[in-house]
């Protein structure tokens, strides 16, 4: 009931909380749907980008098959491709005796590192 100055206090405060309600889901939804790319924030950079442009889709679109997708990526680790193939490339390029395929500074401590062997 309105007091006698017409002032409603129940009123002000029951929409001040419904306010809060709204806010408090709102930041709670926000979260959730940022969870997928907080668990891929420790792996790789390329994952989390993936991870990030998925939830960022489903975010937008509403549609909740990215996020489940991007949520699925960010636990499963992907394996490093690139070092393995890099260093079978510059292995390849050491063979076939071509320049460039390491730099100067990488060529001599290699070379300092290897135990020098004396022919008898």
């Amino acid at each position: 009931m309105p007091g006698p100055d017409g002032g409603d206090w129940l009123l002000v405060a029951v929409a001040v909380l419904l306010l809060l309600i709204v806010v408090a889901i709102g930041v709670f939804y926000l979260k959730l749907h940022h969870l997928p790319e907080h668990m891929a924030h420790k792996g790789q950079k390329v994952q989390y980008e993936i991870v990030a442009v998925l939830c960022l889709i489903a975010l937008f679109t509403h549609n909740h098959a990215f996020w489940i997708v991007g949520l699925l990526l960010a636990l499963v680790p992907i394996p490093d491709f690139s070092t393995p193939l890099n260093r079978m490339a510059a292995a390849l390029g050491r063979m076939a005796g071509l320049s460039g395929t390491r730099s100067q500074s990488a060529d001599t401590t290699a070379t300092d590192a290897a135990p020098h062997q004396t022919e008898t």
